[in-house]
């Protein structure tokens, strides 16, 4: 008998540690979904000044469009002869995608 009632003891003590321990917590964040454009796209600072050709992206959750000169003509990845090459994005501007409604 002294078994039995030490067995559920311990049986109750495991049952109630397992309840009490915290949930594990995750950190959620938005991804960005970004549309790249094909191809390579003459990339404009917002002065008017050409940087040259380039990738573009969107971000489809902001629909904010950022530019990467790729410095070659035409490459679609940076070029860059005296140093490794590493492009730094230029803001283009921003598509208002909450002004989007569906026609009745």
């Amino acid at each position: 008998m002294t078994y039995i009632k030490a067995m559920l003891t311990v049986i109750a003590i495991l049952l109630a540690a397992l309840v009490m321990r915290p949930a594990p917590v995750h950190a959620e964040t938005d991804p960005a979904s970004f549309f790249i454009e094909p191809g390579t796209s003459p990339i404009r600072n917002l002065d008017g000044g050409v940087t040259g050709p380039g990738k573009v992206f969107i971000n489809m959750s902001n629909g904010d469009v950022w530019g990467f000169p790729t410095h070659g003509a035409g490459a679609p990845y940076p070029v860059d002869a005296l140093r490794f090459p590493v492009s730094k994005p230029v803001y283009l501007g921003r598509f208002d995608f909450a002004a989007m409604k569906r026609g009745r």
